[in-house]
């Protein structure tokens, strides 16, 4: 498979989805605020998945209107374009709530193909 395969973006978003989703584990959101290793660490694994996301072709992002191809792909312009106002409550709430639905539906997805 191509690197510019969707299905590799796809397993891209998947990976790093899940490795945030880990990295992060039970910790706060106060944690997370305070950890400074663990806010760099997560914010690009998270910036990772809108990146690949944004270069899903629209034919592809058509097939699968359950991944939220829009939102992953706002919060990456938001991290990487508004590093200086960036809200580590947002960011704990899309690891926590919004991550793990996009990895069960990327996993059945890759699953598949």
């Amino acid at each position: 498979m191509s690197r510019r395969d969707p299905m590799v973006r796809m397993q891209h978003m998947l990976d790093h989805a899940r490795e945030a989703v880990d990295l992060l584990g039970d910790m706060t959101e106060q944690n997370l605020g305070r950890n400074r290793v663990i806010q760099l660490a997560v914010t690009r694994l998270v910036e990772i998945v809108g990146e690949a996301a944004s270069r899903v072709p629209d034919e592809v992002r058509d097939r699968y209107p359950q991944i939220p191809w829009r939102q992953a792909v706002g919060m990456r312009h938001i991290l990487a374009h508004g590093y200086d106002q960036l809200d580590y409550e947002i960011l704990h709430d899309t690891v926590r709530n919004s991550l793990p639905p996009l990895i069960d539906q990327l996993a059945a997805i890759l699953s598949d193909s």
